[in-house]
């Protein structure tokens, strides 16, 4: 590095272009500011971020180019995923043969290269660019759904018409059949759910309505206008659906649930899992298809957003050979990703791990994983009573629903093994009652609940957001939700914040929206509540004490909310505080 920095400094003082006193005050800007040499030639006029881009390739001996007009295939442009290619500043722009050529800020990002030729198999070809050429190329992700099967709906509407007139509602099965395997239609459920994978979508919603049909994505917990269809495409998408995922092509009537599964070559070649719904409605039948990619994701705590004590509480939970840990939280809170991710940490060869679960999300090697089958009896209960004469160790319930898978997980995490489940309530604290209605009594509760996470997912900010400080309104608005004299107290002790730093010096951050950011955020993150059962705790318990009772002593033992997490990544300018009360001020 120091190598690159003495040439590139030659190269610059060479070309004439900086004077040899200004590039000398422009190192005491970096020095001072902590900046990176470039940054400070680029901001401060001294060069155009183009010009030292050729510096630095001449000095780092890698190619240039420039992308900023360059139309790139759209196969060999997701060949990295969106993600990666923001988090890392680097995109794939040309395939030849074995070898991808991708642009970077960064060619010394080993790391980067080193997971994407994993991932596509292919000898990576570090090339130099400038941020704008990034940004022009990261736009051509967000492909418009409309421009890319536009034309496939145009040129064939004729064709779907005709079918459409020729079908009435009585049709037969091999009527439907056909309808499924006409091309256009194929072709527009393959582009609706390469593109949904593309976008990192949790849900396809098909709504038909009147005089149309509207496809609507779910993407960060949120549902988004994809695109709109004619309305004669209804038929024919319902049948190709019903086709895939084994569904009666002639029950129209009744709601119908079934999956089935594709390989995504739009996203490395990951395979992924379609739950379907269907659900007759005035104008149709509706169809939500549930996105369940097939591996895990080789998350940590720390990247789901887990910090501070929460993180520390449930690593020591996790250490402990019994007792039974909950995740709670409505659907889609993140619940079943924790698990796989605390399951993930726990994958060792000594440990026999087994699971029950319904469906199965991601598959993890080494991990005995069933399916539960309620329409042949294989329920949780039963697939648990099974499960603890398999001589498991570890065992995962997807979900306590009723009285007898919870009597039977606590009586698993009594007898030797360590137990996850998920629960469906709206903190960590309103589990326990929750269990003991379910008719588990408190004394079994005390000697096996080990740790109960509270948690929501919330959007996370991009990289640039828009920084300030609450008003002395805003913070008493805000203190209805939380203990702000707390929170200040774990950002001045973690080193968050100075030491005398007060909430009228401490910014926050919100969204900024951008050409390549439209609503200022992208992906998710996790806000957790960790609830250890300790001595205090159980006493509780024992009483049969409120969620309110237990919540209250837990916070006064250490344990943040959901809502104060989220005020801390505020702060560390990950998520909003808007968001924040969106999801978790309940």
């Amino acid at each position: 590095m120091q190598l690159k920095e003495k040439k590139l400094k030659e190269l610059i003082l060479d070309s004439g272009l900086v004077s040899k006193k200004d590039f000398e005050v422009t190192e005491a800007i970096a020095k001072k500011k902590d900046r990176t040499l470039g940054d400070v030639l680029i901001s401060e006029g001294y060069l155009s971020e183009q010009d030292f881009r050729r510096f630095e390739s001449y000095a780092l001996g890698i190619p240039y180019v420039s992308l900023e007009n360059e139309k790139i295939n759209f196969d060999t442009l997701s060949l990295i995923p969106e993600p990666i290619a923001r988090k890392h500043n680097i995109v794939a722009f040309r395939k030849d043969g074995d070898g991808l050529e991708v642009a970077m800020l960064d060619p010394q990002d080993l790391e980067a290269i080193e997971f994407i030729k994993k991932r596509v198999k292919l000898k990576i070809l570090p090339r130099l660019t400038d941020a704008t050429s990034i940004k022009r190329v990261l736009v051509q992700y967000q492909k418009d759904l409309k421009s890319e099967f536009g034309d496939i709906i145009k040129e064939q509407a004729a064709t779907l018409k005709k079918i459409e007139e020729s079908t009435d509602q009585e049709s037969n099965e091999a009527e439907l059949a056909k309808l499924a395997e006409d091309l256009p239609v194929v072709k527009i459920v393959e582009t609706l759910l390469d593109h949904a994978i593309l976008q990192h979508a949790s849900d396809i919603h098909i709504e038909p309505g009147e005089k149309e049909m509207s496809i609507r994505y779910r993407i960060d917990g949120l549902l988004h206008d994809a695109m709109v269809l004619p309305k004669n495409a209804t038929a024919g998408i319902a049948a190709r659906i019903k086709v895939l995922s084994s569904l009666r092509l002639d029950e129209r009537r009744l709601p119908q649930d079934g999956r089935f599964k594709i390989e995504s070559e739009r996203d490395g070649g990951i395979r992924v899992s379609f739950r379907v719904s269907t659900l007759p409605t005035a104008y149709g039948e509706k169809i939500v298809l549930r996105l369940l990619p097939d591996t895990a994701r080789g998350y940590s705590l720390e990247l789901l957003g887990f910090t501070g004590r929460g993180l520390e509480e449930t690593h020591r939970a996790i250490r402990k050979t019994t007792g039974l840990i909950l995740s709670t939280g409505p659907t889609g809170s993140g619940k079943t990703t924790t698990l796989y991710t605390l399951l993930d940490l726990l994958n060792k060869p000594e440990v026999n791990i087994s699971t029950v679960e319904d469906p199965i999300e991601y598959q993890i090697p080494r991990i005995n994983q069933t399916q539960i089958k309620p329409d042949i009896g294989l329920t949780f209960a039963r697939g648990l009573r099974s499960l603890v004469r398999q001589d498991p160790d570890i065992i995962m319930v997807g979900e306590i629903r009723d009285e007898e898978t919870a009597a039977l997980a606590v009586n698993a995490a009594l007898t030797g093994h360590l137990v996850f489940s998920t629960l469906h309530t709206n903190s960590a604290a309103g589990a326990i009652p929750r269990l003991i209605d379910m008719g588990v009594e408190p004394f079994l509760l005390q000697s096996t609940l080990r740790l109960v996470i509270g948690q929501r997912l919330v959007r996370r900010l991009c990289k640039k957001y828009e920084e300030y400080v609450l008003s002395s309104e805003e913070c008493e608005e805000l203190a209805r939700y939380a203990d702000m004299e707390k929170v200040l107290k774990v950002l001045t002790t973690e080193s968050i914040v100075k030491k005398d730093a007060s909430w009228k010096n401490i910014p926050l951050s919100r969204p900024e929206p951008s050409k390549e950011c439209e609503d200022g955020y992208s992906s998710r993150i996790t806000i957790a509540e960790v609830l250890p059962v300790s001595e205090g705790i159980g006493r509780l318990i024992g009483t049969r004490a409120s969620d309110v009772e237990i919540e209250a002593l837990a916070r006064k033992e250490g344990m943040l909310t959901m809502v104060e997490e989220g005020i801390i990544k505020s702060v560390q300018g990950q998520t909003s505080i808007e968001e924040i009360l969106r999801v978790a001020s309940d």
